[in-house]
């Protein structure tokens, strides 16, 4: 939204006598046709809404899309489907790149929030060649359809993509956006060989997680009593879950944004901000429902329950899903703003599953994490500015992303400026650099204390006691008296639906509202900017805002303290089988003897290949070796292999794969015994003179190409020149960059 009115410095000042009622006069008209013009975009939202839900398929995309399947014909249909992007006009597609696959939530709103606009995840991809496909939805479920039928589709969707582009680079990258976020992992944990790099957006996959004072809706739970509410609310919807209450919660975290900070910056702005509010809306406004089954899993099993992390979510043959079991790297991406899905929530999981990051490379895992300073939850989807620069860099360098060693690394974007090096081999206006992290860096975001677990697994415990007792003395009674007419009546007279129903050209009385606002635009008359009314104006708006805002602040903090007291006492957990006096971690993964044997297993492997290669392997290991010291990797050094991997027919025919796997076992080579395999370079060089300069060239123009080594660097470099034949000193000058690909090709 466009921003309140901002009154230049004369608007306090004091007027007088005839200039204050000509101020005033001049306001008052202002007002009044800002009144009519703001109602008629209520209308018109209205109408939008009625539009948006009379289509067969409703959604907010702003691209052209071409079915390709349709979730509804499947051996166990669902009402998701997968679409292929048309590109724009002007924009190249290399068939080669990697396509993109955008998931969006169903968490009360339709889908196409992923492209929304050009600045969005499919407009940033698009932009960076790579083809793009989306997963969306219907509004209504198809009956009986469950979220492992939802899994099942998806996984379909991903074998149609990779079908279809047998020339990319690698599998497809799939975005996951808040709830699609956990259902994508969910899906990577069992079907693995589907996946390319995974990007979570704002999705809670630990959801107990999360910090005093400033997390209230994971309160939520405990404060109702558990998932029996959500059980009662699909059997007052006849078994339909009504997404309009999804969206209610979350406009209830803020509801000085939603009583009066969004409607007054329309107002206020009623001029300009009309279009952008109404593309908006019609996202918004487009609710959508699940079914019984599906809503009670999502709340049971991760809002709740928390099992996700923990590898206790099981699937109807009984199988464990693990996160672990993904192969694919994965970034998330979260903010400190969001209150939805705060950091604690977004990256809790890390420190549920492993205990340092040597046990994260164990699992030959690459987990890639990037938390915004401010930024809300929704502006994580719609945000053009995060479009421009989270996202575009995550898709401009995905294949970094790929290929970037096992371990945990924080993705750091640094602006181009006049002093950037090499600012040609960054994509677009930032650099992009992964360094790598521990799991003591995750901790510092903050999170759970030993005695909140113990709270939240009591409201586990309680809400799986209440469940049962709705399920058998309540549910059959509400079943009985709730009737199909009755609860179509309540579905549609919900207060969010009716907002929209209301103010609408299907309500008669709004009928004049339209005519009155083409006379108004004929005459308009909008007060001077430094009109002082004006500035007295958003002086109130300021104090309307300050008093919710207190409202709120005093309505979470008493929801904490009531939920920290009822479910901290020793008498509530000990009732429901927590133990009071345990500091043993809850929900925590177990660990798994035969995982620990395959990896001293593949350890003995890696050790006698650490003398088996050629040049190829001689350059990867001296460029990871020479690297390790600055524990970061930058999208620049990639970008320069890249280009010689590309200009070189030595190493054109190096597929994505084969040097991801290459790079990865030279990584682990140096872990594991560092001294033995750097001496073993030597044996791996030809005795051609010309192929150990071409080698030595990459190696220097690689790791130049974000700074000149020093330190530690330099001493590792000269040791590596010294081993592939070059002179120490002034030969570490770095070869210009155009002669180093004439000498690679």
């Amino acid at each position: 939204m466009a921003a309140e009115h901002s009154p230049s410095p004369q608007a306090g000042a004091v007027v007088t006598g005839g200039n204050a009622a000509v101020a005033a006069i001049s306001y008052l008209i202002d007002y009044a046709q800002r009144t009519v013009l703001f109602w008629d975009v209520m209308r018109q939202r209205g109408n939008g809404y009625r539009d948006h839900m009379a289509m067969a398929v409703p959604h907010v995309l702003d691209y052209a899309a071409e079915l390709v399947v349709d979730g509804r014909t499947l051996e166990r249909p669902v009402n998701y489907g997968l679409v292929r992007i048309v590109p724009p006009e002007g924009v190249e597609i290399d068939p080669k790149r990697r396509p993109f696959v955008v998931v969006d939530p169903r968490a009360g709103h339709g889908p196409g929030i992923g492209g929304f606009k050009a600045d969005s995840e499919i407009g940033v991809a698009l932009a960076a060649g790579h083809p793009c496909y989306f997963v969306g939805f219907l509004p209504d479920p198809m009956p009986g359809q469950t979220i492992e039928d939802i899994a099942r589709a998806e996984a379909v969707f991903l074998q149609a993509v990779i079908d279809r582009h047998p020339e990319a680079d690698g599998k497809p990258c799939v975005v996951g956006n808040c709830q699609a976020g956990w259902a994508v992992m969910m899906l990577a944990a069992v079907a693995p060989e589907l996946f390319g790099p995974i990007i979570v957006a704002g999705s809670p996959l630990s959801y107990w997680t999360g910090q005093s004072g400033l997390n209230p809706m994971r309160y939520t739970g405990g404060l109702l009593g558990g998932s029996w509410l959500t059980a009662l609310t699909s059997d007052l919807g006849h078994g339909r879950f009504d997404g309009a209450w999804l969206v209610q919660n979350f406009e209830n975290l803020n509801p000085a944004n939603t009583v009066w900070k969004k409607p007054y910056n329309l107002y206020a702005n009623v001029d300009d901000e009309a279009p952008k509010y109404l593309g908006f809306e019609r996202w918004w406004g487009g609710h959508v429902n699940l079914n019984a089954d599906e809503m009670q899993f999502i709340v049971d099993e991760l809002f709740v329950g928390n099992k996700l992390a923990a590898g206790e979510v099981r699937s109807s043959t009984g199988t464990a899903i693990d996160l672990r079991n993904i192969r694919s790297p994965i970034v998330v991406f979260c903010s400190k703003g969001d209150n939805i899905t705060p950091p604690q929530q977004a990256l809790g999981w890390i420190l549920q599953l492993y205990d340092d990051v040597d046990e994260i490379r164990s699992y030959g895992q690459t987990i890639v994490y990037s938390v915004h300073e401010s930024v809300g939850h929704l502006g994580i989807f719609v945000s053009g500015g995060v479009a421009r620069k989270e996202h575009g860099e995550f898709a401009s360098n995905i294949d970094l992303v790929d290929v970037l060693p096992p371990g945990l690394y924080e993705a750091v974007f640094v602006p181009k400026t006049g002093d950037t090096l090499n600012p040609d081999l960054a994509h677009g206006d930032w650099v992009m650099r992964c360094e790598a992290r521990t799991l003591d860096d995750i901790r510092r975001l903050g999170g759970n204390t030993a005695d909140d677990d113990r709270r939240f697994a009591t409201v586990a415990r309680m809400s799986e006691v209440n469940l049962a007792l709705y399920k058998t003395f309540a549910q059959p009674v509400v079943r009985a008296m709730v009737t199909a007419p009755m609860a179509e009546a309540m579905y549609r007279l919900h207060p969010l639906r009716l907002q929209y129903e209301l103010v609408s050209d299907a309500n008669p009385f709004a009928a004049p509202l339209a005519a009155a606002a083409d006379w108004v635009r004929q005459h308009r008359r909008p007060a001077d900017p430094d009109n002082p009314f004006l500035a007295w104006q958003d002086r109130v708006s300021e104090q309307i805002v300050a008093g919710l805002d207190a409202w709120r602040d005093w309505r979470d903090g008493a929801s904490e303290a009531v939920f920290q007291a009822v479910f901290g006492s020793p008498l509530v957990q000990a009732f429901y089988g927590v133990d009071p006096q345990s500091e043993a971690p809850l929900r925590r993964a177990g660990k798994s003897a035969l995982h620990r044997e395959l990896v001293e297993r593949r350890i003995a492997e890696l050790r006698d290949k650490i003398p088996v290669g050629g040049l190829r392997e001689a350059v990867v290991r001296a460029i990871v070796y020479v690297g390790l010291p600055r524990a970061s990797v930058d999208e620049r050094g990639f970008e320069m292999v890249r280009r010689i991997r590309s200009a070189s027919e030595k190493t054109r025919a190096v597929p994505l794969a084969e040097f991801k796997t290459l790079l990865r076992e030279q990584f682990f080579m140096l872990l594991i015994d560092p001294e033995a395999a750097v001496a073993a370079i030597p044996s791996l060089l030809p005795d051609d003179p010309a192929a150990r300069a071409e080698g030595l060239a990459i190696i220097r123009q690689a790791l130049s190409a974000c700074g000149e080594p020093t330190g530690e660097m330099e001493t590792r470099l000269r040791r590596v020149v010294r081993m592939f034949g070059g002179e120490a000193g002034p030969s570490l000058t770095v070869v210009p960059r155009e002669a180093t690909v004439r000498e690679a090709s």
